[in-house]
């Protein structure tokens, strides 16, 4: 189980934006890489094409590595590191480790 996931909201801890808060836009198990909307933003040069009927510099998110941020509870709304319980059910959930809530969506 990934300890953070798709729709999430995290804070960035290092790096140039750090404090940052954004959703996770998507996820990248295999290089564990998260891109961040509004977050590590790169300039492309974009020829125009079909798609891209205006060509020039485009600025995306890129991805950010899993390590540098931090998943916030969205019950006490503070970054927190993500502890897993197994409720009665047998099911395996995230949980916050300052308040002890439970972070996904059940």
């Amino acid at each position: 189980m990934s300890r953070v996931k798709r729709e999430d909201t995290v804070m960035v801890i290092s790096g140039k934006d750090r404090g940052k808060k954004g959703k996770v836009l998507k996820t990248i198990p295999s290089e564990k890489k998260i891109i961040v909307e509004g977050v590590n933003f790169t300039k492309k040069h974009q020829r125009p094409t079909n798609q891209y009927r205006e060509g020039g510099i485009i600025e995306r998110e890129s991805p950010i590595y899993v390590s540098k941020v931090m998943v916030v509870c969205p019950n006490c709304n503070k970054p927190t590191r993500v502890a897993h319980k197994i409720l009665e059910n047998g099911e395996k959930v995230r949980s916050c480790k300052k308040c002890g809530e439970i972070i996904d969506k059940v």
